[in-house]
């Protein structure tokens, strides 16, 4: 298998375009290729629908929590400060490579891993990860069903159909980035290496789902995009791990994505719990500073715990101790990079950055970890949202999907037309996949409490108000 080399994995090249622009335009503000990447992505309507999207926690209450928009921008904050480190160090270890190697690695990367972190979770339906789960549900029901069972399996090749059994919010991310949704082509017209930075699990539906290797963990293009990527891996150098299948080695960069959300939502969750009342500030001291127990100097625990206790409010506290453990991980997950740089390279690093963290450390995130999923994931108005979603993303795809497979029916028509635009239904031979994949693209991108309005509306269940 062919290496990746660090002077290929960045390109200015852009999905919708034949031709690169340069990355600084001349006589220009400076507003180079990358963070133009992250400002198409900041001012999209899809990035702004985040804003009522769950991230762990019901949205709204009378305590303010962190929904998928407050977490994607901290996210991009955290992957700023990594891309800024690890640039720093690719840069300084090969001073030889030229201006525009160091130009990219020293001041670029931070914007390319800000832009995919921002991103990251724009292809997330409604009701955090049980709406991927509700959508999922609904499609292994219409593959039981007699009649539709039948049209699914006969009109959709295995991987389309794995698209929708297995569907998930990676691959939908990066469809989300690229596809045109019947307008100019390219999507949003992003750096290929920005898109790359996203794709965490490099394959097909079909080949995704399987454990046995980090790539195709899940998935992470739907059967539409897979000639979107394959495009990207050509330019950048990627890999493919399988002539006959596609299964791609993952970009170094999706490591530092990745590694900015882990930090974050294992961290972020326990200061929403603290604000619910459901950890105490004493859980989070003792785990949060044994991280420090061998730190030196400015980090240790001892000054670490003296400016803790001069803190009077609760709340400060732990965006203290938040703010610590965050910086200590960003140059812990950085050292990582840089150790593991020819395995990277190779595309043969199998586990997360986080979980190459020194032993002692290590043992604290799963500590970490097992708290949360015994009184965080599974506290009872986490699991009353995760319900809420099965039945509303369930019931609007069984409505609007009955409207695709029998558009002349009067009732269907009507259903028809409060689709957007956008989301092309094209009701002729062949055009199942696309069709199905349309009524998806319009459910995943609702917010949380549109999806409940207009489910209500269209099951009877409220009645609508004329604007």
């Amino acid at each position: 298998m062919q290496k990746m080399n660090w002077g290929q994995l960045y390109s200015p090249l852009r999905t919708g375009s034949t031709r690169p622009r340069t990355s600084v335009q001349p006589g220009a503000d400076r507003r180079t290729s990358f963070l133009r990447d992250y400002d198409r992505i900041i001012f999209s309507s899809a990035f702004r629908r985040l804003q009522n999207k769950t991230q762990v926690f019901p949205l709204p209450g009378p305590v303010f929590v962190h929904n998928r928009l407050t977490h994607s921008l901290e996210v991009a904050s955290v992957g700023r400060s990594l891309g800024k480190a690890v640039g720093d160090a690719i840069a300084d270890r090969y001073t030889a490579s030229g201006d525009e190697f160091r130009e990219f690695y020293k001041y670029e990367l931070p914007s390319v891993i800000a832009a995919g972190c921002l991103a990251h979770d724009i292809g997330n339906p409604p009701f955090g990860h049980s709406g991927e789960d509700a959508i999922r549900n609904f499609f292994r029901g219409v593959q039981q069903d007699a009649t539709l069972g039948q049209r699914f399996r006969e009109e959709l090749t295995p991987n389309q159909q794995r698209d929708f059994l297995y569907f998930e919010g990676n691959a939908n991310a990066f469809r989300t980035l690229t596809h045109h949704f019947n307008e100019a082509p390219g999507g949003f017209r992003l750096t290929y290496v920005t898109l790359a930075s996203i794709v965490k699990y490099p394959s097909d539906s079909l080949n995704g789902f399987n454990k046995q290797q980090l790539a195709t963990k899940k998935s992470g293009f739907f059967d539409s995009e897979v000639g979107i990527y394959q495009m990207i891996a050509e330019e950048l150098g990627i890999p493919r791990l399988d002539p006959e299948k596609h299964i791609y080695a993952r970009h170094p960069f999706v490591y530092l994505v990745e590694a900015a959300d882990d930090i974050c939502y294992r961290i972020i969750d326990f200061e929403d719990a603290h604000r619910l009342n459901i950890i105490s500030i004493d859980t989070i001291k003792d785990l949060f500073l044994s991280f420090f127990d061998e730190e030196k100097g400015y980090d240790a625990r001892e000054r670490v715990e003296k400016v803790f206790h001069e803190i009077n409010d609760d709340n400060q506290k732990v965006q203290f101790l938040r703010a610590k453990l965050i910086n200590l991980l960003i140059y812990r997950v950085r050292d990582v990079f840089m150790e593991k740089e020819e395995l990277l390279l190779e595309g043969k690093v199998e586990k997360s950055l986080i979980d190459y963290l020194p032993a002692r450390e290590l043992a604290l995130m799963k500590k970490i970890d097992k708290y949360s999923v015994e009184h965080i994931y599974n506290h009872r108005s986490v699991v009353e949202i995760e319900i809420a979603g099965y039945n509303v993303i369930g019931g609007m795809l069984k409505e609007f999907l009955g409207a695709v497979l029998n558009p002349h029916n009067a009732k269907s028509e009507k259903l028809l037309q409060l689709i957007s635009r956008q989301f092309v239904i094209k009701g002729q031979a062949g055009s199942l996949y696309g069709d199905i994949q349309s009524v998806v693209d319009f459910i995943a991108g609702m917010t949380d409490l549109y999806a409940v309005d207009l489910y209500r509306k269209i099951t009877g269940m409220a009645f609508p108000t004329i604007r």
